[in-house]
């Protein structure tokens, strides 16, 4: 493999315990596990194969290919009470050599997963990625056609690494007449699961621009309760100036 291509896969070694679990059953337990970002977003943890059970992989016979690490080949996941077809993965012989004696696992194919003693949800969590939750008395007004939604100045401002701030206002500022309860839910591995409002003013629905976390994961205690908008979506003005909508992902 090129210097190039070498350079497109990230791995650090990381300090925390992981373990995952299928049917009950203890999979993988390491120490020493490489975190790897086979996506820009998040890593995936690598676990060497001697902290594997190994005897619970069988081979598909398939492969999937990366341009960065290789052929990886795919492993059904068997305990007594669960399989898992295809969950595990091993680039036995990758390019990047430090891949090549690790085994990785599809994260939402597996039951659960914990670093050290605290189960985490969606994805690892990324070492480099921070969340403040700071107390603001900046005056935060949303608009959404030209009606104001929320008016606030007891707003909680989210800072988390990679996106545009939150601006977390309580309900009793905000127009909760006009909001309107949905059925989706998202989960964040630093805040937790997430329940969504649309907005509907003078029959036009706004779909899933408002969320709240009403049980945040420990860290994020401080929005618990608390509504949030989609700065890419509508209107923000911050202390009197409207903010110019981020282009994200969620635009």
């Amino acid at each position: 493999m090129s210097d190039k291509n070498r350079r497109r896969v990230r791995i650090e070694e990381g300090a925390k315990r992981i373990r995952v679990y299928l049917g009950g059953e203890l999979v993988a337990d390491t120490t020493r596990p490489l975190l790897v970002w086979e996506k820009p977003y998040y890593p995936v943890y690598y676990f060497p194969e001697g902290d594997v059970r190994l005897e619970m992989l069988s081979a598909t016979g398939e492969t999937k290919r990366s341009p960065s690490r290789g052929d990886a080949t795919l492993y059904t996941v068997a305990t007594a009470g669960r399989k898992a077809d295809a969950a595990a993965y091993r680039h036995l012989d990758s390019p990047v050599e430090e891949l090549r004696d690790h085994v990785a696992f599809d994260w939402a194919a597996m039951d659960s997963w914990f670093e050290e003693d605290e189960e985490v949800y969606v994805h690892a969590r990324d070492p480099h990625t921070r969340v403040d939750i700071l107390p603001s008395s900046r005056h935060v007004e949303v608009v959404i056609d030209g009606v104001k939604v929320a008016d606030s100045r007891s707003g909680r401002f989210l800072y988390e690494t990679g996106l545009p701030t939150r601006y977390y206002l309580p309900k009793t500022d905000v127009r909760m007449d006009l909001l309107e309860g949905t059925d989706l839910h998202t989960d964040c591995p630093y805040k937790g699961v997430a329940s969504y409002y649309d907005v509907v003013i003078g029959g036009a629905r706004h779909e899933n621009v408002v969320w709240w976390y009403p049980f945040p994961a420990e860290e994020s205690g401080r929005i618990a309760g608390m509504v949030s908008f989609y700065n890419e979506k509508l209107d923000i003005y911050i202390d009197g100036e409207l903010e110019t909508r981020p282009k994200t992902i969620f635009s």
